[in-house]
């Protein structure tokens, strides 16, 4: 069953799930690579700030636009995107760069990919938490795992870590096409999101824009205590 969070299938008429669907014409248009396949970084500043949320629904937003689109846990720590689709936890991207728990014979990244019960939309797992996180993250085989993807998948969504307590997704902005931050009403301070942004872009990754999460509004309106807003710098 489509969990609650998965708002844009679950609710696809809802204010909010017309919002997932601009941003997602928006990054279509501004999108600065080469081909068609776009490489999208989800990430914040702290825990509890709506990341996995927002890039489940960014991913289910492209899936509906008949994209084949695949959302990847690359917080190899903490990751929880397998619960919000009803996936098994592994194997996931640290058996794929690890090589550990797997059939070695069966390396090829659609033996990771796990179908949803959205068409068009699949799921990579974080999997077992590794000891080593951010090498594993920066590693050649991080590259061809993606670049494996885009031979596979139109759209490939990047669920990371917030960037205020380990370098990993800032380490990963460095090989995605556009990077998103969410930030929290009335919780993500400027200061913190303007450090996040300035440790991406120094890293070489490009911040494309920031969503404002959690924002309240009239439950008459909207009956959600979600909403999105994007700010482009």
């Amino acid at each position: 069953m489509i969990k609650k969070e998965l708002i844009v299938a679950k609710d696809p008429r809802a204010p909010i799930s017309e919002s997932f669907r601009a941003l997602r014409t928006n990054l279509q248009f501004m999108n600065s690579s080469d081909d068609d396949n776009q490489i999208i970084l989800v990430t914040s500043t702290f825990p509890g700030e709506g990341k996995t949320w927002v890039s489940s629904n960014i991913a289910v937003a492209y899936a509906q636009a008949g994209k084949k689109t695949c959302i990847v846990d690359v917080d190899l720590r903490k990751g929880r995107v397998y619960t919000v689709f009803n996936a098994s936890p592994t194997p996931g991207v640290s058996n794929y760069l690890t090589g550990v728990n797997v059939n070695k014979e069966n390396m090829n990244i659609a033996h990771f990919m796990q179908e949803t019960e959205l068409p068009n939309l699949y799921v990579i797992p974080a999997g077992n938490i590794p000891p080593n996180p951010s090498e594993l993250l920066i590693s050649p085989k991080m590259k061809k795992m993606l670049n494996e993807l885009k031979n596979t998948v139109d759209v490939i969504i990047l669920d990371g870590t917030p960037c205020e307590l380990v370098t990993d997704a800032t380490i990963v902005s460095r090989i995605v096409d556009q990077t998103l931050i969410v930030a929290a009403h009335n919780s993500t301070k400027m200061e913190e999101l303007k450090r996040t942004e300035k440790a991406i872009e120094n890293a070489g990754g490009k911040v494309t824009g920031v969503i404002l999460n959690k924002v309240p509004v009239s439950s008459r309106k909207y009956g959600e205590k979600y909403y999105y807003g994007n700010k482009r710098k």
